[in-house]
């Protein structure tokens, strides 16, 4: 029986969206361990004035949050980035409390997210091989799974939980991933070539994006840790609207129903579910698929619209 005075703490990073913010704190205050949970909210800074009258607007809402044990709010006096927040961020905390839960300003959760994953960190704390816990999964049918859980290699960041003594190894060094990966590694890293994860250290590697998430995984990776996923998801991301950072505008979705299942039976064999990473595997290659096939249409329509005009000219000059 999990002991509510032994609440892990909740982290939050927020920046920008008073809009995505208030809805990802309202969900929150709904749980069910919300009144027993420290939250620190670390509000980035703005870069520029139009960031700045955005930054104003989240920080005087969260200046009134109420609904948890405690409320810390720490202002950065100036911008860290994203990566650069949540990693200083749980950092600090992590270390002071030894573990935590580790929500973004777009993430919006049932009223049982904080009881999973408060449990799942207590089940596993002492089960050195799980390094990751995660509220999240793939919009796959529950059927495929047998059991509330499933553990596997890759890292989900939308919702997540970890222990000190795992963070501890978090290491963002491009060179060394990029020097200890071989081939091999590369190809699962990858989720057995279904997925093209490993690009994002390249990216990094050129400047080109700042992200923290990769690197945590790929810390997972080379120590063989095993992350945790409920097989139907405790959160839902509304950040795919264009207004998050590495987040692109897919256009109106559906929200998923969210777990509300109250009593969740763990997993206790230490192993790579196969049934669940082969779902997954089935997940990713469809989606590379559907967006191969929405390509190639709009392709085919631009072409088919351009040349009809083209047509139209001539017909018209001749």
């Amino acid at each position: 029986m999990f002991d509510v005075e032994f609440c892990a703490p909740v982290v939050l990073f927020v920046f920008n969206r008073p809009d995505h913010t208030k809805r990802t704190i309202e969900a929150l205050q709904s749980n069910l361990y919300a009144s027993s949970s420290d939250l620190y909210i670390y509000s980035d800074s703005s870069v520029d004035d139009d960031s700045k009258r955005l930054v104003d607007e989240v920080r005087a809402y969260i200046r009134k949050v109420t609904g948890f044990k405690t409320i810390t709010i720490i202002e950065q006096e100036s911008n860290l980035g994203l990566a650069g927040s949540i990693i200083s961020g749980v950092t600090n905390i992590i270390e002071k409390h030894g573990r935590v839960i580790v929500l973004e300003d777009d993430i919006v959760t049932s009223p049982y997210y904080l009881k999973f994953m408060n449990e799942a960190l207590l089940y596993y704390r002492d089960k050195p091989k799980v390094w990751h816990i995660s509220g999240w999964n793939y919009p796959i049918t529950p059927a495929q799974y047998t059991n509330d859980v499933f553990l596997w290699r890759m890292m989900n960041c939308w919702g997540w939980a970890t222990w000190a003594d795992r963070w501890s190894h978090f290491e963002k060094n491009v060179d060394k991933v990029i020097n200890e990966l071989d081939e091999d590694d590369i190809y699962k890293f990858n989720l057995d070539g279904t997925e093209a994860v490993y690009n994002q250290i390249l990216w990094n590697k050129k400047g080109l994006v700042d992200t923290w998430a990769v690197f945590w995984y790929a810390t997972i990776f080379r120590n063989n840790g095993l992350c945790v996923n409920p097989s139907i998801s405790f959160v839902d991301n509304i950040g795919h609207d264009g207004s998050g950072v590495h987040c692109i505008d897919v256009g109106p979705t559906t929200p998923p129903k969210l777990n509300m299942t109250r009593n969740i039976e763990f997993e206790s064999e230490l192993c790579e579910s196969i049934i669940a990473t082969d779902a997954i595997k089935k997940y990713y290659l469809s989606q590379k698929k559907n967006i191969l096939f929405r390509v190639v249409r709009k392709v085919f329509r631009i072409f088919s619209k351009n040349w009809r005009s083209f047509m139209h000219i001539i017909k018209r000059d001749v």
